[in-house]
This record gives structure tokens, sequence and C-alpha cells, in this order.
């Protein structure tokens, strides 16, 4: 009889999207899924992260009125059109790049937010509840944009 051995994982992916809209839910779970089925995880995390300072990682419902809500809350805690230190050129002195466009309102919707979400893995699986997805939420689109994922645990051998 052959006897299953736990071999350690840690595996590093990474997922690229093309965003569309200035604020855009794009669920990444399915992507994140096949990372960790590749990595062959069998027990552990997998960790996900934005490497953006105007995205956002949440884990929730694929509801599209839940989503226009969340849109609409988000605008209501920070308007685009609300003057912000942040965009002000003349005043600001650091993190300032060519071409900078004002986007203190994506900011402070980030920071409402999480840049990363870790997931426990089981059996194999993410173990996410039923209606439970990963989402890469985008705040200041339509942008490139790049998700660090990171797997870490046990696989068998």
């Amino acid at each position: 009889m052959e006897t299953l051995v736990p071999a350690a994982v840690c595996r590093h992916g990474r997922i690229r999207v093309a965003t569309e809209r200035p604020v855009e839910f794009i669920d990444l779970t399915a992507r994140i899924e096949a990372l960790a089925a590749e990595a062959g995880i069998h027990t552990g995390l997998v960790n996900i992260q934005s490497q953006h300072t105007t995205t956002a990682i949440v884990v929730n419902e694929h509801e599209p009125l839940l989503l226009t809500d969340f849109d609409a809350l988000l605008t209501r805690a920070a308007p685009r059109d609300m003057a912000y230190r942040h965009d002000d050129m003349a005043t600001r002195t650091v993190n300032l790049a060519p071409g900078e466009r004002p986007n203190g309102h994506a900011h402070c919707h980030a920071l409402l937010l999480g840049s990363s979400a870790a997931l426990n893995v089981a059996d194999g699986r993410l173990q996410l509840g039923r209606w439970q997805r990963v989402f890469l939420v985008e705040l200041d689109g339509p942008r490139v944009r790049d998700v660090s994922v990171l797997i870490l645990g046990e696989g068998v051998c």
C-alpha cells in the first residue's frame, strides 16, 4: 500500500487585469482557484495582494445590485468632485509622477477597503462560503493592474 507524504508548497503567481471603468469589480475567484490547483496545494493559505494604492481586494457576493450599491456608498464617502489636498500638485511634495492624475477620491476609497485577503485551503479547495467571491476592486480606472498571489501550505506526493 502506497503512503501519501505531505510536501511543502510555496508558489507565487501574478494576475494581470486591464480594467475598463473608473470603478469596477473584477471577479478573480476562478483564476485564484486555478493557481492553487496548479500549485497542488492540499492544505494551507492563498494570499491575494493588490500592487496598487487605488485598488482593493475584497471577498463578497457577486450580485450586481450589491456591487452597484457599494459603488454608490464609496461615492458618498469620498466623492470624485470633492477637493482633496492629495490632488493639489502645487502643495504636494512626495510621490509625484509625470502625468499624475487627480485621484484623491480613489486613494480615500482604497483606505476604506483592504489591499489583500488571505484564504484558507482545505482538501485542495479554497474555503469560500456559498456566495463568496474574490474581487479586485478598481477605484481609479481604467488601468492595467497587477495582483500578487502567494500560495503556502502542503501538497501530497
